[in-house]
């Protein structure tokens, strides 16, 4: 399995697991759901990159998450919620080990039918398990 592969399974069993997400949103999708009342978050598109060693196979992996709201309420309580979930991606998945985990970027913003997005950049660097 890729680490890209690896990653995106270890994301959701981990988002999907949290009772405490799964209270401040309907529910958690591998991809854009075809049909998902809102709010809701979206485990996106995941980029690899070398991140090798001398004698270990490695790669740094960018996941997208993405919160998807409507109305006034701004989903900061679940946005907060799976940064701090996030450091919980560290340890070994589908033969990789993950040694770091952290969000490295965000964007919010408002959609023209009143409805928002909260996409998180996470940054996990992995060596071969």
């Amino acid at each position: 399995m890729s680490a890209e592969q690896a990653l995106r399974a270890a994301a959701l069993a981990l988002l999907a697991g949290d009772a405490a997400l799964a209270a401040l949103v309907h529910g958690v999708f591998d991809g854009v759901p075809a049909r998902a009342s809102a709010p809701y978050l979206s485990v996106g598109a995941a980029e690899g990159s070398d991140w090798g060693t001398k004698d270990v196979a490695g790669r740094e992996v960018r996941l997208v998450l993405t919160l998807v709201g409507a109305g006034e309420a701004a989903g900061d309580a679940a946005a907060a919620r799976v940064e701090a979930l996030v450091p919980g991606l560290r340890g070994d998945t589908g033969g990789w080990r993950i040694v770091g985990a952290r969000v490295v970027r965000t964007r919010f913003g408002f959609a023209k039918d009143g409805g928002w997005r909260h996409e998180m950049v996470v940054r996990c660097r992995c060596l071969v398990g």
